[in-house]
């Protein structure tokens, strides 16, 4: 395994990606706590906070020249865990919620493991396809729109998360073929 160097590892845009992986218990601890509008417009702020330092890590990195291999994969995982932990609270409001995040497994635990096996074999997904970047947006803008609008009635809130859970099992369905291409060029 690569050892990571100091600098590497304090860079600032991954420094912005550990306050965003520590800012996930606070959004936990709020939200599944709130009981006023206050409570869950600050749960709201919390992730925006969240997403901002995510635009701003990538866009530091790419400006002075601090993109890091530990960076490219600390990205990911604090934008998979903000999004999981978001999910999971609010399956404690909208019990639809758990179809989506047991896709959310599905498809996270099928990235990983194609990932790895891919790249056993030498191969490796560059970057998110346009599909899976759509996928994102969207589950980012109903997990705040669910978080934001805490009055939002059940019917509207279940059929954002039902129209999200086909967006991400299209998402899912479309990235099959990329790993199938890319395990066939193991062979070639």
């Amino acid at each position: 395994m690569k050892k990571f160097s100091k600098k590497e590892l304090l860079s600032i845009p991954n420094i912005m990606g550990y306050f965003r992986i520590l800012l996930i218990p606070v959004f936990c601890v709020i939200y599944i706590g709130a009981d006023s509008a206050e409570d869950y417009y600050l749960a709201a702020a919390i992730v925006l906070i969240s997403t901002i330092t995510d635009f701003l890590d990538g866009k530091v990195a790419r400006k002075f020249h601090m993109i890091t291999e530990f960076g490219k994969f600390l990205d990911p995982v604090a934008d998979k865990l903000t999004h999981a932990a978001i999910a999971v609270c609010l399956m404690f409001r909208y019990s639809g919620m758990r179809w989506l995040v047991g896709l959310m497994i599905v498809k996270e635990g099928f990235m990983a493991v194609m990932g790895a096996i891919n790249l056993r074999h030498g191969k490796k997904l560059d970057g998110a396809r346009w599909f899976g970047k759509v996928c994102t947006g969207t589950l980012f803008a109903v997990l705040l729109i669910l978080v934001l609008l805490p009055e939002i009635s059940l019917k509207t809130a279940n059929i954002l998360i039902g129209a999200e859970t086909v967006i991400m099992a299209v998402t899912l369905a479309l990235y099959v073929p990329v790993f199938y291409r890319m395990r066939k060029e193991w062979n070639d």
